[in-house]
């Protein structure tokens, strides 16, 4: 009877342990937590729309010579919760698809992990040109971004500079039409791949967006998604 006991105290604690909390998540029921991203000098806006599947809610992105995106209105600490998670599916990647350069930068679905510029951590050159922007604009520009993408091609470096911004490193996660049409569930630690990124410390304040462009292939594609949330690691580090 003790042992019995035992063992299922030892089992209760190790779950504990190791479960993950979860900071938010998004099932997409509606976009109230989002917010749009647009671009002044880009005339045509992708659309984005909550539909149904069956009983389960989904966000629809779809783009056709255009680009926007959704940013979420809440920020969060990645020291506390670095790990991110969502599942995705696209109807096919652009023909014209090129990571490495500006004419090919566009993907049927992106996560951004835009990190937040604080000006009492930045020299005085820095604080200078961001104050400017900041005239400029109204706001802040990002101080640097992880864009997790579906590239219509495999690349052989793991991290990708953005063609336009040294700031932004791309990931791909996903290339090729292979998985096209198939629901894919991606799990990312935005802490260690921005180290990885950057070779350096990220800052402690970051939000989410979602993007599907094309712009500058002047292709259109149609990409969804299911959920998104933001969590902590497991006990050991590790990711599920």
């Amino acid at each position: 009877m003790r042992t019995t006991m035992l063992i299922a105290l030892l089992a209760l604690a190790s779950s504990t342990l190791s479960a993950q909390e979860v900071l938010f998540r998004d099932d997409f029921e509606n976009m109230d937590a989002w917010k749009p991203l647009v671009f002044p000098k880009i005339e045509k806006q992708s659309k984005y729309e909550i539909v149904k599947e069956g009983s389960n809610s989904l966000l629809r992105a779809s783009t056709d010579s255009s680009a926007s995106g959704l940013t979420y209105k809440k920020t969060f600490n990645i020291k506390k919760y670095p790990v991110v998670k969502w599942r995705w599916k696209i109807d096919k990647v652009f023909k014209k698809g090129d990571a490495t350069t500006k004419k090919g930068d566009d993907y049927p679905i992106r996560v951004y992990i835009i990190f937040e510029y604080d000006p009492a951590k930045a020299g005085f050159g820095t604080r200078a040109k961001y104050g400017l922007a900041k005239k400029i604009y109204g706001e802040y520009p990002p101080h640097s971004s992880l864009n997790y993408i579906w590239a219509n091609k495999k690349h052989d470096k793991k991290v990708i500079v953005s063609p336009y911004t040294s700031l932004s490193r791309m990931i791909p996660l996903r290339s090729g039409d292979a998985k096209a049409g198939k629901w894919m569930t991606e799990t990312v630690d935005i802490l260690k791949d921005y180290k990885t990124a950057f070779g350096k410390e990220p800052p402690e304040t970051a939000s989410l967006a979602i993007m599907c462009d094309s712009d500058n292939t002047g292709e259109k594609a149609q990409a969804h998604v299911d959920f998104i949330e933001v969590l902590t690691r497991t006990e050991k580090g590790a990711t599920k």
